[in-house]
C-alpha cells in the first residue's frame, strides 16, 4: 500500500510550521507576556489532541501497564516541544521567518542524517551516504543564503 498520502501531511505540517512562529511571536508581544502565550499555545494544543482522540475514539484503550517498558527518552519529548515554541517566542521576530524555520528545519534534517546513521531515539537505520551528506551541506548553504540576504 502507498504512503504518499503521508507525505502531502509532512508538507502541510512544514506549511504549519512556516505559519506557527509569527503567530506566537506575535501573540507573545501583543500581550507582553511571552511565557503566557507559550502556555496558551501548549493549552490549546491539548484541547485540540483530547478534541481528536474524542473524535476518533482511541481514549484510554489500553492500561498504563504498557507504559512502564517505554525507554527514559522517550518521556522528555515535550521539553524539547516547550523549547521550539520558546525559540519561536524570542527569536523568530528578531531574525525573520526566513532565517529562523531555515535554521529549524536544516538543523532537523542535519540532525535527523546522524540520528538515521546511528538509529537514535527509536528511528531505523538509515545510514548517512554521501548523498545525504551532501543535501545536509546544501541546506546549510541555503540557509546562510536567505540569512545573508
Amino acid at each position: 500500500m502507498s504512503k504518499w498520502y503521508l507525505y502531502g501531511f509532512a508538507l502541510l505540517a512544514g506549511i504549519a510550521n512556516a505559519i506557527e512562529p509569527g503567530q506566537n511571536a506575535t501573540l507573545a508581544k501583543a500581550t507582553g507576556q511571552p511565557m503566557l502565550a507559550g502556555i496558551f499555545c501548549f493549552a490549546l494544543a491539548i484541547l485540540c489532541l483530547l478534541g481528536i482522540m474524542a473524535f476518533v475514539g482511541r481514549r484510554d484503550r489500553q492500561a498504563a501497564e504498557p507504559a512502564s517498558p517505554v525507554p527514559w527518552w522517550a518521556w522528555p519529548g515535550g521539553l524539547l516541544g516547550a523549547a521550539v515554541v520558546l525559540a519561536q517566542l524570542y527569536v523568530s521576530e528578531q531574525i525573520g521567518a526566513a532565517p529562523f524555520l531555515g535554521c529549524v528545519i536544516t538543523a532537523g534534517v542535519v540532525g535527523s542524517i546522524v540520528l538515521d546513521h546511528y538509529a537514535l531515539v527509536g528511528f531505523e537505520e538509515h545510514k548517512a551516504s554521501r548523498w545525504r551528506i551532501l543535501g545536509g551541506v546544501v541546506m546549510i548553504a541555503g540557509v546562510a543564503l536567505v540569512a545573508a540576504f
